[in-house]
């Protein structure tokens, strides 16, 4: 799934504002096919290829869209994980499904990111102090 470029504006702007006020990291990864099993395990390796487990609250997120698969999974690092649960990560998924299915990836994408901005901020917010980016802001794209 190609984004045009005001799409990968839109999402990336979402990211931004989602991190907003919050230590918390977002991640977009893109490919055609999932690589795995399950599409959860692929986020999984996914997350631990970009080294987003080394947040320093655990909180990073990341969603995987697999499109040619029609595969897509979100995964909370331990931090966030514990703070959410199993119910808030279901909720989000639901959202995303039913805007991928409406043709809509672009619009779901943000609004799950901006849900997950959101509780980033609630559990995890910003140190004033310093800049509390600790992953680039950007849509990666797989093989």
């Amino acid at each position: 799934m190609l984004f045009s470029k005001e799409e990968e504006a839109r999402i990336l702007a979402a990211i931004k504002a989602a991190e907003r006020g919050t230590s918390g990291e977002i991640r977009l990864f893109m490919e055609d096919f999932c690589l795995r099993d399950h599409p959860v395990e692929r986020a999984e390796e996914v997350f631990q290829l970009f080294g987003m487990f080394n947040t320093k609250n655990r909180n990073a997120v990341l969603l995987y869209i697999a499109e040619k698969s029609r595969h897509f999974a979100i995964w909370g690092d331990a931090g966030i994980h514990q703070r959410v649960g199993n119910q808030f990560w279901e909720s989000e998924k639901r959202l995303l499904r039913e805007r991928l299915q409406q043709d809509d990836a672009t619009g779901g994408i943000i609004e799950v990111i901006s849900l997950i901005g959101d509780r980033l901020r609630a559990y995890f917010p910003a140190d004033d102090n310093h800049d509390d980016n600790e992953l680039p802001d950007e849509i990666i794209y797989g093989d």
